[in-house]
């Protein structure tokens, strides 16, 4: 099983030496790949935080966190149900557990259904408000696989739905949808469509034979343009959600760290090789700093 390893995964430690039908199920879900439940995580843990609710309320970042790693999870195995024929057609996707034939369907489904449940129990634990604003995210999350189908820039819904956690984890500390966590959301949002677009470009040729759309073949060759354009209006949102919590210029200064990382990401972009699923997983840490800078502004 080791040659099917795919260069983004991260099949090699305890995911490699589970047996092979929890570890298919474990690969469906993509827990070998941590850095997809990262991404939909920190926006939560920036909102709890700019909110001032790190402090108080830090299991709720603990519970935002095991949401993301099963939701994330979810998510996956219901793309993968809806996507296996295209699946079959893609080089770096063709060995994904349903599309390979190494999980059934009923399995899938029956899977999709247990981490469902675990989202659920997360659920429980947020009061009746956020609970009904993190339920209105189920109808984009349901038609995100069939983006790609219709649109040349699915990473636009990816971003509605993998920042939705913003939105959840500001009604659950403020206790309503404030000016300051809708800014915030809107930033993710292009952060999301820059990111993606550079996870993208490892896709260009295969997404192009199949007919499938992505926002790294709509940008053409204006793809490190177009990314540096995302960061920059993703900065702008931010630092209106900044200010809205704190109105002082030292406070946008909390953004310099993720604003130097974000430049360098465009700065040093390399469109095929390794470099766009490097620079894509730095994401991970960019997220670490965007945490604490909305630590340091939310706690002040």
């Amino acid at each position: 099983m080791t040659s099917s390893i795919l260069p983004d995964s991260e099949d090699r430690g305890l995911v490699a030496r589970l047996p092979d039908l929890p570890r298919a199920l474990a690969l469906l879900a993509r827990f070998d790949r941590p850095i997809g439940w990262w991404l939909l995580f920190w926006p939560g843990a920036w909102a709890v935080a700019l909110a001032g609710g790190a402090g108080q309320r830090w299991p709720l970042i603990l519970w935002l966190l095991l949401g993301s790693i099963a939701m994330r999870g979810a998510g996956c195995v219901f793309n993968d149900i809806v996507d296996r024929g295209l699946d079959r057609q893609v080089a770096r996707t063709a060995s994904r557990p349903l599309a390979s034939g190494a999980v059934s369907l009923r399995t899938a489904w029956i899977w999709l259904l247990s981490l469902c449940l675990v989202g659920l129990a997360v659920l429980l634990q947020l009061h009746p408000y956020a609970q009904v604003v993190a339920l209105g995210s189920l109808a984009l999350v349901a038609a995100y696989p069939f983006m790609k189908r219709i649109t040349g820039w699915p990473q636009i819904w990816l971003g509605l739905v993998f920042s939705w956690a913003a939105l959840v984890g500001w009604s659950e500390v403020a206790g309503t949808l404030a000016m300051p966590g809708l800014l915030l959301y809107g930033g993710c949002i292009v952060w999301v469509v820059g990111y993606d677009t550079i996870y993208a470009l490892q896709d260009r040729e295969d997404d192009a034979l199949i007919g499938i759309g992505s926002s790294a073949l709509s940008m053409g060759r204006h793809v490190r343009a177009g990314v540096a354009l995302c960061y920059a209006l993703a900065l702008a949102l931010w630092g209106g959600a900044i200010w809205q919590v704190r109105p002082q210029g030292l406070a946008l200064a909390a953004l310099l760290p993720m604003a130097a990382h974000l430049a360098w990401q465009v700065a040093t972009l390399k469109e095929d090789g390794m470099d766009p699923l490097v620079k894509f997983r730095s994401n991970r840490f960019a997220g670490l700093l965007m945490f604490l800078g909305c630590l340091v502004v939310g706690s002040a």
